[in-house]
């Protein structure tokens, strides 16, 4: 029987959470967003096509287990300089037509070694600009895609909409195919923000497709935004915050600014001293936080938000909430297949990543091969340490026992290094972190804003990397 405490239905406002320069010195490092465990810097290509082909094997051994996909439709018209996704900028639309044909021919790939196994519970289209697709190429994806698989009727079924680039009748068509979720990217309202960012958008077309795509039907629909941008100040921000707030979207979510032009090259498209500095990010942080809570909304994870009726609100409360490179969710399945260039799935005990170039993607798939990157198998240590960690950063709750039935293990035993330094003199526990008792351990109200070093913490291959090295964005 679970000991855990009544979850409350509110976070407190973070006007009440004292956050002193020293402490975010301390804290404010390089540190992982956690999207997986291990995260991707330990994938490698010792796990190859055929290692993948593998796990594809195992995981068509549960024919009866649903499945989540992920589509890549990596094309924009524009760059954002902001932006850490893997894109490709072309005006030439046969570029796509290509890819496309290369994208069916993988689906069915996957599909045929999945064998039986056919279940969608969790589907999703990102980019890129998804919408960059023709109404004819749209119809003819998901065609191929409901031709292999089994999409549930609750299924949640989502996709990425820029408001500058997607037209009516692409909302119409969505809905028609049954997508039931719209991410709305916007990240700043403020117009000499989105000239530095390349972000050519207007609030009255956001508000305009916002408006549509009500009426069209979707009930579910999520506002991206970016916070430490160039040029963001509080008042500047407040303005957007305000917008979206009056939008009233079921989701929102607040992203941190992940300033990485080592690997983003677009990145260094505008002077980085216009970035904020680390206490201005967690002021910006920190007003859109206040700003949802006095409007209704609850805190989901470290960077979301949901009106209560939103069924993340409801995993919230019931400490289901789960996460995966989708992001938040309530659907998440057993395995995770990704499909397009440099599209990340979790299948069998494994995760593995496409080729990030069109022709290297294009050369696998015309040998017939899978057209695998990189990746990493799991081991025993990985699994439990990931489930500690998604626990701590999607429900800021873990229960003990739960975590000892689940993998047999002996919690306090397992994690004795890891329970010592949260117990130091300069621990998290003493900072106010974190709480923990015999039965659970439980992040604080300002242990939420530091929930990446939390994670951190269990974070076995953080001890060998360099702390100086360029490898993660800071964790405020």
């Amino acid at each position: 029987m679970s000991t855990a405490p009544p979850h409350p239905a509110t976070s407190a406002p973070s006007a009440a959470i004292q956050v002193t320069p020293e402490l975010l010195r301390k804290y404010d490092r390089a540190g992982p967003r956690y999207t997986s465990y291990p995260t991707a810097v330990e994938f490698n290509g010792n796990y190859d096509g055929a290692a993948y082909q593998r796990s594809l094997d195992q995981a068509a051994q549960h024919p009866d287990d649903p499945l989540s996909l992920y589509l890549h439709l990596p094309f924009c018209l524009n760059r954002c300089t902001f932006c850490g996704c893997n894109v490709v900028i072309t005006r030439h639309h046969t570029v796509a037509e290509k890819y496309l044909t290369y994208l069916h021919r993988e689906i069915r790939q996957a599909s045929k070694r999945l064998g039986g196994r056919r279940k969608v519970r969790q589907y999703h289209w990102g980019g890129g600009t998804p919408t960059y697709l023709t109404l004819e190429e749209m119809r003819a994806l998901h065609q191929v895609v409901t031709e292999c698989f089994d999409i549930q009727p609750d299924a949640e079924c989502a996709i990425e909409v820029n408001p500058h680039v997607t037209t009516r009748e692409q909302i119409d068509l969505l809905r028609e195919l049954g997508f039931n979720r719209l991410s709305m990217g916007v990240q700043d309202f403020n117009v000499e923000v989105q000239k530095l960012i390349n972000r050519n958008q207007t609030e009255q077309e956001t508000r305009a497709q916002f408006a549509y795509s009500r009426s069209a039907g979707f009930k579910s629909i999520n506002v991206d935004l970016i916070y430490g941008l160039p040029l963001q100040t509080p008042k500047s921000f407040a303005r957007t915050l305000e917008s979206v707030i009056e939008l009233r979207a079921d989701r929102v979510a607040s992203y941190s600014y992940a300033h990485v032009p080592w690997i983003r090259n677009q990145q260094r498209g505008f002077d980085p001293a216009l970035l904020p500095t680390g206490e201005q990010k967690l002021e910006l942080y920190c007003l859109a936080r206040d700003a949802f809570l006095k409007a209704g909304y609850l805190a989901i994870g470290m960077d979301h938000f949901a009106v209560p009726e939103d069924d993340l609100a409801r995993a919230l409360a019931s400490r289901t909430l789960s996460r995966n490179f989708m992001g938040y969710t309530v659907k998440a399945a057993p395995d995770m297949v990704g499909f397009g260039v440099s599209a990340i799935g979790n299948v069998g005990g494994a995760f593995a990543q496409n080729q990030k170039k069109l022709p290297r993607y294009y050369d696998a798939i015309d040998r017939g091969e899978f057209p695998i990157e990189r990746g990493y198998q799991l081991s025993n240590d990985d699994t439990i340490r990931g489930h500690v960690i998604t626990e701590l950063m999607c429900n800021f709750y873990l229960e003990k026992r739960a975590v000892e039935e689940r993998f047999g293990i002996r919690f306090d035993q397992y994690f004795a290094k890891e329970l010592a330094q949260l117990a130091a003199p300069d621990g998290q526990i003493a900072n106010g972190f974190v709480s923990v008792n015999d039965a659970a351990m439980t992040v604080e109200p300002l242990g939420k804003l530091f929930v990446r070093n939390v994670a951190m913490l269990f974070d076995q291959y953080l001890a060998s990397k360099n702390p100086e090295a360029q490898i993660f964005s800071r964790t405020v």
